[in-house]
């Protein structure tokens, strides 16, 4: 059952919108597939298993009881509504507690994966003072929750139990009255007092079990409103062929949920087959917004996006980004081999040939035949073994291999050595050759040679034309390109 909604969990975070991951952390996402499933597997195992073998033994003894004197039942059955109110209020507080606590151990998580993932970043600014100080709140806040988890527990068994026994003591009391007066035997009442004792060991076990089952309930919560996300809409149906690549934008305008301010106005821009664009503007311009929009990332507040004439919302999504490579400044590798991650998402059998062929193309075959193993070569996690020129040599790679008519290039030789950005700049100059392909990047030497040079500010195209027709227009892009120059100087 576990590993079955491990399975579904993980189907479901594959089709998750993007939106999606900027709303939760990756902590309270890694917390679902191992704290809060542990806890169901265990509400459905063994708690359900004592819940209906100590309820199938209630019932049968109450039956029993009924049989034996009916109306010494009732009596003893005055204890079910304040049981019943202790436990509804006792289980409101841990399931209250068990939320808390599965937020909190996601929120551990966080401190920890940040501290692993930001390490070199804690060293060299003495954070570790710091990260102690996060650590200590989160974990102090998980252990105030579960102490007030224990702490409810403690007083619910204890609790229920003294109802029990003060039940108990008065059917006994009115047993014994009966004996005396002679409207029951002595065996009568040893057989009604032992079939009524006999009640307290699972009623005393179908107390303690709420402890497990209010965590259970609220891990439920938390595993199937993962499961029940909405997935990425995919309403297209049409399967692009022969992609030439022309791409328009018609009067897009774009806003993030939740804000009033729009992050792209009324872009028109069409994009010829096989041109070079470069997007400029200042942080905050909506350079990468804008790019995202074509992978359908983010779908337009208004206007519409097509390549080759067709709207992309009619695009089934599998066929639009099969025809769609992206290379970013973070560039994101696996913990796999060389060859795995220039064949990544590839349906095809291993082609050696023209792996080797994306490797030479992105001038990337000099630094994987020296790793120990060649293309076998593990890259680490995020690609930590290799450097960030060497990574950028790797996913430009991978983007050759996939050999897609349209490539978007985000910021991508923006945190990069003179050499390695060089070697980067001559690998994208064969990558860009007979495809259409959108450059996003602040460092204004790698879109000095695009075809069109396009000028965001504040979300509106502000300017279009060559890197020459710019600079003599004396306009944003000719002050952008002085303060780059000054800095580059510099």
């Amino acid at each position: 059952m576990v590993m079955d909604l491990r399975e579904e969990m993980f189907e479901k975070i594959l089709v998750l919108p993007l939106k999606y991951f900027h709303e939760h952390s990756s902590g309270s996402q890694l917390s679902k597939f191992t704290f809060d499933v542990s806890l169901v597997q265990y509400a459905a195992t063994q708690v359900i298993t004592v819940f209906v073998k100590d309820t199938l033994t209630v019932v049968g003894l109450l039956a029993y009881l009924i049989y034996l004197d009916w109306q010494l039942t009732l009596i003893a059955l005055i204890m079910l509504p304040p049981i019943a109110l202790v436990v509804r209020y006792f289980n409101g507080r841990l399931r209250w507690a068990s939320r808390e606590t599965q937020d909190s151990v996601g929120m551990v998580t966080e401190v920890v994966q940040e501290s692993i993932d930001c390490n070199k970043v804690v060293k060299i600014f003495s954070g570790q003072r710091a990260e102690r100080k996060r650590f200590f709140e989160a974990s102090n806040k998980l252990r105030r929750l579960l102490m007030k988890q224990t702490m409810a527990v403690a007083a619910n068994v204890p609790i229920v139990q003294l109802i029990a026994a003060v039940a108990t003591a008065i059917v006994i009391y009115h047993v014994m009255g009966q004996v005396r007066a002679d409207e029951t035997t002595v065996g009568g009442f040893v057989s009604y007092l032992a079939a009524l004792l006999m009640l307290t060991s699972p009623i005393k076990r179908l107390t303690g079990i709420m402890e497990h089952l209010q965590r259970g309930l609220a891990a439920c919560e938390s595993v199937f409103g993962l499961i029940d996300q909405e997935p990425e809409l995919d309403d297209g149906v049409v399967e692009l062929e022969e992609v030439r690549g022309e791409i328009t934008f018609e009067g897009v305008s774009f806003r993030y949920p939740g804000t009033d301010v729009y992050a792209l106005k009324d872009i028109q821009l069409t994009i010829q087959p096989g041109e070079t664009v470069a997007i400029v503007g200042s942080s905050g311009s909506g350079k990468t917004t804008l790019a995202n929009m074509l992978p359908r990332f983010f779908t337009p507040s208004k206007g519409r996006v097509l390549i080759d004439g067709q709207e992309i919302s009619t695009i089934s999504l599998k066929s639009l980004r099969s025809n769609i490579a992206l290379v970013s400044q973070e560039v994101a590798l696996f913990n796999d081999s060389v060859l795995a991650n220039i064949m990544y998402g590839s349906e095809i059998d291993q082609d050696e040939q023209k792996v080797t062929s994306a490797a030479e193309g992105a001038f990337a075959t000099e630094f994987i035949n020296k790793l120990p193993e060649g293309y076998e070569s593990l890259v680490g996690e995020k690609g930590m073994k290799l450097s960030g020129g060497q990574r950028q040599r790797l996913a430009i790679a991978r983007t050759l291999f996939k050999d897609a008519p349209v490539v978007i290039m985000d910021e991508a030789t923006s945190a990069l050595d003179a050499t390695s950005e060089k070697l980067v700049k001559d690998a994208f100059e064969r990558l860009r050759k007979g495809r259409t392909t959108i450059i996003i990047a602040h460092r204004f030497s790698t879109i000095e040679q695009a075809d069109r040079i396009v000028v965001l500010d504040s979300g509106r195209i502000v300017e279009v034309g060559s890197h020459d027709e710019l600079i003599k227009l004396k306009g944003r892009y000719e002050k952008l390109y002085a303060i780059y120059a000054s800095s580059d100087v510099d």
